[in-house]
C-alpha cells in the first residue's frame, strides 16, 4: 500500500472563474477538508468571536481585513485539520499571507483556474435578477421569455451592482493586482498548476485527473447519502 503524504493545497482563480463549482466537485470526489476563508469569516462574524469583532470594524468601514487578522483566523482553524488532506479557498490572497502560511506548513499544490477575463466578464454581466422573488436569469443559458422582464410577474429585471460591466472590470483588475504576486510566489516555488479554459466543465476533468495522482478518491459508498 502506497502511503501518500498529506496534501496541502490552495485553489485560486478570479471571481466568476468557477472556483466554487470546482471546489465543491473536489470535495465530492476526494477525501479532503475544504476550508473557505469567506465561510470561516462569516461564521466568526455571526458568532461574534474576538477575530470576528475585529474583522467587522474593517468591513464596516469598507476596508480590506489586514493580513495578520486573516492569517490568525485561518491558521487557528488549520490546527484542527493537521491529520487531514486539505484545500484552502480564498487564502492566501497576498504574499505576506502566503509567507505566514509557509512558516506553519508547506503548501505543495496550488490549483490556479486560468479563465480569460473576457469570458468571466461575459459570464457575470449576463446575470439579471427579479428583485421581488430573487429569481435569477442568465442571458446565455437561462434567458427570460421576454427581454428584461420576469417570466411570472412581468416586472422589470435588474442587474446587481456586482454584475455591472464596470464593477466586474474593477473587481477583476483588483484581483489581478493583488493576486499576481501570489501566483508568482508559488510559481517560483514550483508548486503552481494552472488549468486553462473557458468552461468549468472542460477545466474540471483536467483538475480531477491531476488530483487523482495525489489523493485517495471517495468511495461510492461514502459518497452516497446516508439513509
Amino acid at each position: 500500500m502506497v502511503v501518500r503524504q498529506l496534501l496541502r493545497a490552495v485553489i485560486m482563480g478570479p471571481p466568476g472563474s468557477g472556483k466554487g463549482t470546482v471546489s465543491s466537485r473536489i470535495v465530492k470526489h476526494f477525501a479532503l477538508k475544504h476550508l473557505s476563508s469567506g465561510d470561516l469569516l462569516r461564521d466568526n462574524l455571526q458568532r461574534r468571536t474576538e477575530v470576528g469583532v475585529i474583522a467587522k470594524t474593517y468591513i464596516d468601514q469598507g476596508q480590506l481585513i489586514p493580513d495578520d487578522i486573516m492569517t490568525r483566523l485561518m491558521l487557528n482553524e488549520l490546527k484542527n485539520l493537521h491529520r487531514y488532506h486539505w484545500l484552502l479557498d480564498g487564502f492566501p490572497r497576498t504574499v505576506p499571507q502566503a509567507e505566514a502560511l509557509d512558516e506553519t506548513c508547506q503548501i505543495d499544490t496550488v490549483i490556479n483556474l486560468d479563465v480569460p477575463f473576457e469570458t468571466i466578464k461575459h459570464r457575470l454581466t449576463a446575470r439579471w435578477i427579479h428583485p421581488g422573488s430573487g429569481r435569477v436569469y442568465n442571458l446565455e443559458f437561462n434567458p427570460p421569455k421576454d427581454v428584461g422582464l420576469d417570466d411570472i410577474t412581468r416586472e422589470p429585471l435588474v442587474q446587481r451592482d456586482d454584475d455591472k460591466p464596470e464593477t466586474v472590470t474593477k473587481r477583476l483588475k483588483a484581483y489581478e493586482a493583488q493576486t499576481k504576486p501570489v501566483l508568482d510566489y508559488y510559481r517560483n516555488k514550483g508548486v503552481l498548476e494552472s488549468f486553462s479554459g473557458t468552461e468549468t466543465n472542460k477545466i474540471w476533468p483536467m483538475v480531477h485527473a491531476f488530483l487523482q495522482t495525489k489523493l485517495p478518491e471517495v468511495s461510492q459508498e461514502e459518497a452516497a447519502p446516508h439513509r
